[in-house]
């Protein structure tokens, strides 16, 4: 993975573990308010530029150099990301940055899972 100089291999593991809290906040019912304190840790780290993004249900194109990604399914066009393993960790602000962790992602062709759901319905 890019590592640029300065950045502490420790930031990304806690930005990885800070995205995985903040999926599962969202899957379940937040009634202990735990999205304020995960909120409050990204504020702290992108205070400092650095910052992770969430490509869920972006397209992918094989010229995308932010992220790797495993093709699912049954075709190769109008990929959409459809998995996010690892996010996307940058440096920087959010008009400029550089990429310090390609985010690890599952992608999967837009025709086919409309043509899956069509057989299914």
């Amino acid at each position: 993975m890019l590592q640029p100089v300065g950045v502490p291999k420790w930031v990304l593991g806690v930005l990885n573990n800070v995205y995985d809290l903040e999926r599962k906040i969202d899957a379940k019912d937040d009634g202990l308010n735990i999205r304020r304190n995960v909120d409050r840790i990204k504020e702290i780290l992108e205070g400092e530029s650095i910052f992770y993004e969430d490509p869920m249900g972006q397209g992918f194109t094989e010229t995308r150099t932010d992220v790797e990604a495993t093709i699912c399914g049954e075709g190769a066009e109008n990929l959409r990301v459809v998995e996010v393993i690892k996010p996307i960790i940058r440096c920087g602000n959010r008009n400029f940055s550089i990429v310090i962790q390609k985010g690890i992602v599952v992608v999967e062709s837009f025709a086919t899972r409309l043509d899956g759901d069509q057989e299914n319905g």
